[in-house]
């Protein structure tokens, strides 16, 4: 709750300074902004992933903030709201959310007074019509004109960041929403898979091919939703020891941002600086981030089992 707490203190000449027109720096908040180390490809950081997740305890029972009491919703259910959106940056950037996570400004989140913690959410700029999915991780924002707050990202994929805040749609993505979803997917896995089965015999691979490269294709990719596929690497050494004070010292900057820790692993001869696994690249790309704000290395992310597919983030 550090976010609610600062927000609490804040004073009645700091809260006039949040309107638009003194809006300093494009941010809510007077002395907030977008940081002066942008990464440079914010704009493909893919939406947040819905995913069924159980609200913290913590974060369901009524509270005050700013003289307003707020009761959270309890349960996943349908939400709907339209308002003014804004933003939250670096004021915030490295510090703990009121569910207990860092809050990172350039992952797809954002704050909300009541919808669940965690939970997800479709918000849809009202008059250009970009829609975006977040995370909701956070509560705020706790101020009359303002439902929903943005993290820089998610702003800046609705063309937010300039004006500081402008009308959306905010639409809870529920439980049951989730389930159909994945129930979808599972449907065109399917019918993917069995139009493979059956391409014409003239085709390079045959049918005993395609129903065997199935089969291996469905048991790696149980493997890794279980076990995580993509690692981070920050260095390559042919000496173990010049691996390993390099992993003790990113490890040594981290604790505060990735729970992961750096590892060393030897791969071809060379001994790899790898931070994993991760489920997808947009949790890898996530936690990149997060470490080079406080590492300020940059990362290339290999794939397993034989970490031959390397790219830079």
């Amino acid at each position: 709750m550090y976010r609610l707490l600062i927000l609490l203190l804040v004073s009645v000449i700091t809260l006039s300074a949040c309107s638009s027109s003194k809006r300093a720096s494009g941010g809510y908040y007077k002395d907030d902004g977008p940081g002066s180390n942008i990464p440079a490809n914010i704009m493909a950081i893919p939406d947040a992933q819905p995913k069924i997740e159980t609200p913290r305890p913590a974060n369901m029972r009524p509270y005050t903030a700013l003289g307003k009491r707020y009761v959270p919703i309890s349960t996943h259910q349908p939400f709907r709201q339209k308002g003014i959106a804004s933003w939250y940056g670096k004021k915030f950037h490295g510090r703990k959310t009121a569910s207990g996570e860092i809050y990172d400004m350039y992952a797809m989140t954002a704050a909300h007074p009541t919808l669940p913690l965690p939970s997800y959410a479709r918000v849809t700029h009202a008059r250009t019509g970009k829609s975006i999915v977040v995370r909701i991780n956070d509560r705020g924002p706790f101020h009359a004109s303002r439902i929903i707050d943005l993290s820089y990202v998610a702003a800046a994929k609705l063309d937010l960041i300039g004006p500081g805040s402008g009308p959306v749609i905010v639409e809870a993505i529920t439980n049951d929403d989730i389930r159909a979803q994945t129930e979808s997917s599972k449907v065109a896995t399917t019918a993917t898979q069995q139009t493979a089965l059956y391409k014409p015999q003239e085709e390079s691979v045959s049918t005993n091919d395609a129903i065997n490269q199935i089969a291996n294709q469905q048991q790696t990719n149980t493997s890794e939703s279980k076990e995580g596929s993509v690692f981070l690497q920050y260095g390559a050494f042919s000496a173990p020891e010049n691996a390993s004070k390099l992993a003790s010292e990113i490890n040594q900057n981290i604790s505060g941002v990735e729970s992961k820790r750096a590892n060393v692993v030897k791969v071809d001869s060379l001994h790899r600086v790898h931070i994993g696994p991760y489920n997808d690249r947009t949790s890898a790309v996530n936690a990149a981030i997060r470490i080079r704000s406080a590492t300020g290395l940059d990362a290339s992310y290999v794939q397993k089992p034989d970490f031959t597919s390397k790219a830079s983030l």
